[in-house]
């Protein structure tokens, strides 16, 4: 069978990755390689680096280690690597702080904080990434940790490598029983990172602070060897098998940080500040791990206002992880989740998950103060999207405004509970954008944390999603309708740019056919212009514009095409629409058709099944609800 065959490669790969050898043989390793040497903060910093770095066309860094899984927040991640994990991994004082994430349910910080853990399992079974720990070592200890403390700044002059942190109190006895002080024969294995077998990566989440140990942090005594050992401070009768122990080199979660009870959180104090935790009745034993934990916002200023927690809050890196604000990003987040359910077979009609995103980012921003920026058009402006009369220096403007924005809203939960029920309750194969806006709608009397106040004002932003929906279908049929689409657009296109070359250069233009000379086509220019609102008195200067895109092109050798300006592509279009609208209102609104009017519709249906991701059906409902639109 070929996934046994695939489970035996599997295995063979694991095996070929395992090194065991002496003290003397690692330090060749670490002489040839540092990094295998390097801090969990520094780790993690190269994991997230090697994946890929890109940048986008709005100027924010993209670490394509993230991409898969999170969407819209290119922002705080762009910020969590930056101002975190590039500072930690060179060894600033940063590092010596709690990686506190902090945002309204269902923003993505346990995402994160899963794919930390998940590509650091691996990361240590890539070459870049490889560790070695003391073998036999319940923390996997760094085996640099067995130079003697006088010899350390020796070493990092020859090695280029400082060391950090004592032997815990296992490795200590091992060294002096087993190998009789001799720290050149201690045998060193390479490890790898695994949650499950509790290596590298550990995790704690709060329960009844009654019944709950310190024990589950730090590790707990043996009581059962104690006759045989004699002691309760003797190694070996103590297990080092907290979740701080077994963290060792890698990452600690803490789940639901600020629920747990002040006696866990003690531990962190000197922790983060020096490297170090209290366990047993043994000295304070080193410990090397980045220390991440989540919160919501409300839970976090309860936090703050309690004077106690002072000592804490002051070695805490608070990130906010705000709800993302771009509409297409958005949609990948519902896509993401609809596609690991079992529903992901079911048809859902193009736009309906976009409709549902603009509806969402709509309760997530807040009215902005400067002038002529409504929720709409800040809504566009943040999807990528140009708005006549606004720069990207004004997009990044309006982020600035409030340093809140997205901290509250709908979260993405609520979406996809509300068209996971719109999928099931469906008595056809298929949903589309009313299915989803209505299911949406139903869902907000059941839900509890909306005000009245509130749920009136997402009825509107539902109302102003249905809009959006509705241009969008018009689009949609239209563009349909337009036999061969691209060489009508082209030829409009042409037509247009040979005018306003003209018309910019003050010369007359030949007639094609005829051969005489024309004044520029005045009537033709405005009349695509108009269509994006260009007025009388700015139309030189949106043609200028177009000329100077144009040379611009030119000159670096590419061609200007239908795609080249966003703003002439979107007049074109709507030109080309507003001399079709008749023809669609008339063929989508008889009940009847004759024979070239029903040979009409199938061509649009199977245009919008082939090009556009309709079904046979979603796509003839479609034409029908925009009938209806068009005859209103």
């Amino acid at each position: 069978m070929d996934i046994l065959k695939k489970i035996s490669d599997y295995r063979a790969r694991e095996e070929s990755l395992r090194w065991e050898g002496t003290f003397r043989e690692y330090l060749d390793i670490v002489k040839g390689n540092p990094h295998v040497a390097g801090t969990a903060h520094t780790r993690v910093y190269n994991m997230v680096k090697e994946a890929g770095i890109e940048t986008k066309k709005d100027g924010t860094t993209e670490y394509l280690f993230f991409s898969s899984e999170m969407f819209g927040l290119e922002r705080s991640i762009q910020r969590l690597v930056e101002e975190y994990f590039h500072s930690a991994a060179k060894r600033l004082d940063v590092r010596k702080r709690i990686l506190l994430l902090m945002g309204p349910v269902s923003g993505g910080k346990s995402t994160i904080v899963t794919m930390l853990k998940k590509g650091l399992e691996r990361f240590s079974r890539t070459e870049a990434g490889a560790v070695y720990g003391i073998k036999g070592c319940p923390m996997h200890e760094e085996p640099l940790h067995l130079v003697p403390d006088d010899l350390r700044e020796e070493f990092e002059q020859e090695f280029g490598v400082k060391i950090e942190g004592k032997l815990c109190p296992s490795c200590r006895l091992m060294l002096d029983q087993e190998y009789d002080g001799r720290v050149e024969d201690v045998i060193v294995e390479r490890i790898f990172f695994d949650e499950d077998r509790r290596v590298g990566i550990g995790t704690f989440s709060p329960s009844d602070p009654k019944s709950q140990d310190i024990a589950d942090l730090t590790g707990s005594i043996d009581f059962s060897t104690i006759a045989e050992y004699g002691s309760e401070s003797d190694p070996r009768a103590y297990r080092f098998d907290g979740e701080l122990n077994k963290a060792n080199r890698g990452l600690m979660e803490f789940q639901e940080m600020l629920k747990c009870d002040e006696k866990f959180l003690w531990n962190l104090l000197s922790l983060t500040q020096e490297g170090n935790f209290k366990a047993g009745r043994f000295a304070l034993i080193s410990a090397d791990e980045l220390i991440v934990a989540h919160t919501n916002e409300s839970e976090y200023r309860s936090f703050i206002s309690n004077k106690k927690n002072e000592a804490l809050q002051s070695r805490m890196i608070v990130m906010p992880v705000p709800y993302n604000l771009s509409v297409s990003e958005e949609e990948k987040i519902y896509s993401k989740l609809i596609k690991q359910s079992d529903i992901g077979h079911m048809h859902i009609a193009p736009h309906a998950l976009r409709a549902a995103a603009i509806f969402s980012v709509l309760t997530r921003l807040k009215e902005s103060k400067k002038q002529g920026v409504d929720l709409l058009k800040k809504l566009k402006l943040y999807d990528g999207k140009e708005v006549e009369g606004f720069k990207h220096a004004d997009v990044e403007e309006l982020y600035n405004e409030y340093h809140d924005e997205g901290m509250s809203g709908i979260d993405p939960r609520y979406v996809i509970n509300r068209i996971s029920s719109a999928l099931i309750n469906q008595d056809k194969d298929y949903i589309n954008a009313l299915d989803v806006l209505r299911s949406l709608k139903d869902g907000l009397d059941s839900h509890a944390s909306i005000s009245k106040e509130a749920r009136e004002k997402y009825l509107n932003f539902i109302s102003t999603a249905r809009k959006e929906y509705d241009e969008l279908a018009k689009k949609e049929v239209q563009k349909a309708f337009v036999y061969s689409y691209e060489e009508s657009a082209k030829t409009l296109l042409d037509n247009y740019l040979d005018n306003v070359e003209s018309y910019c250069n003050w010369q007359k233009i030949r007639d094609p056919i005829t051969g005489e000379e024309l004044d520029p086509d005045e009537k033709l220019m405005r009349s695509i212009e108009e269509q994006i609102g260009v007025s009388e008195n700015a139309k030189k200067a949106f043609r200028e514009e177009i000329l100077i895109r144009i040379s611009a092109y030119a000159r670096k050798g590419k061609k200007f095409d239908y795609n080249a300006h966003d703003r002439l592509r979107e007049a074109i279009q709507k030109k080309l629409f507003a001399d079709l609208k008749d023809v669609v209102k008339i063929t989508t609104s008889v009940k009847t058709p004759d024979e070239n009017q029903l040979k009409k519709i199938n061509e649009v249906i199977s245009r919008l099944v082939e090009e556009h991701g309709y079904t046979a059906t979603s796509a003839n409902d479609l034409l029908r609800y925009v009938g209806s639109l068009l005859n209103r």
